[in-house]
């Protein structure tokens, strides 16, 4: 028979906390992690802490554009048995097809060959990001996924400039996420957010309007490190990519 110590250990465990959020009972069959909203946190910066794409995190909650949550609320951030982490979210605008980034169908042959047909519009949509660098300086750390390093870090000087490496909407602005300091997160399109970590002053706030190579922030130091720096990250459908193969060769 399990001693009295066992079953109060086993009781124990299955209400353990995981990070932000907790296991279901040991007697329901699906075990996966909530999280429970705190103040300032958003759903991008959530699915971005753990890793996953927002629309998914929203899809596994239910939760519709605008994807507004509230304080005190539990979110599923893994999702039940027999639900895959997605590799490529088939989701609305997030695997465009060649034919789909011109926003036109496939031409066709014209009815007489002297007819002038008018040039397409690409809608805005699809209009490919053009990077630019968020700050000059040198790299101090490389992206580096088996290791942990999720983006680039460019050390400066402390209250340098942060610019907005491409246009598009600040979904959050804070620093809330553990590693990260004063962080801004930028959302470009469906598929493409970019960060910016350890700032000394964040000059955006949520819901903001941004414009490529609009100062965001001031340059700030991480915890632990003797230089000035930022931490640059670009991902896509929630997985970190190494920024250098977007950016420009010259900052």
């Amino acid at each position: 028979m399990m001693s009295t110590y066992a079953r109060s250990l086993s009781l124990l465990l299955a209400l353990l906390l995981v990070g932000c959020g907790q296991l279901r009972p040991m007697g329901e069959r699906h075990y996966y992690t909530y999280h429970t909203v705190a103040k300032d946190e958003t759903l991008y910066s959530i699915a971005f802490r753990y890793g996953y794409d927002y629309k998914t995190v929203a899809r596994w909650n239910h939760i519709k554009a605008p994807y507004q949550i509230a304080i005190g609320q539990r979110l599923v951030i893994i999702p039940p048995r027999g639900s895959k982490r997605p590799q490529n979210e088939q989701l609305a605008l997030n695997d465009l097809s060649e034919q789909s980034i011109t926003g036109v169908e496939p031409s066709q042959q014209p009815a007489s060959m002297g007819q002038n047909l008018e040039k397409p519009k690409v809608h805005p949509k699809y209009i490919p990001i053009r990077w630019q660098w968020p700050a000059t300086g040198t790299i101090a750390r490389e992206f580096s996924p088996k290791e942990g390093i999720k983006g680039i870090d460019i050390r400066g000087q402390a209250g340098q400039s942060i610019f907005a490496a491409a246009s598009g909407k600040v979904v959050y602005s804070g620093n809330g996420l553990i590693g990260y300091g004063n962080l801004v997160i930028i959302k470009h399109n469906n598929n493409y957010l970019s960060a910016y970590g350890h700032n000394r002053k964040l000059l955006v706030k949520e819901g903001d309007a941004v414009q490529a190579g609009q100062k965001i922030a001031e340059m700030g130091q991480a915890t632990g490190k003797t230089h000035a720096m930022v931490h640059f990250e670009i991902r896509k459908e929630g997985k970190p990519v190494n920024p250098k193969t977007y950016l420009p060769t010259k900052q």
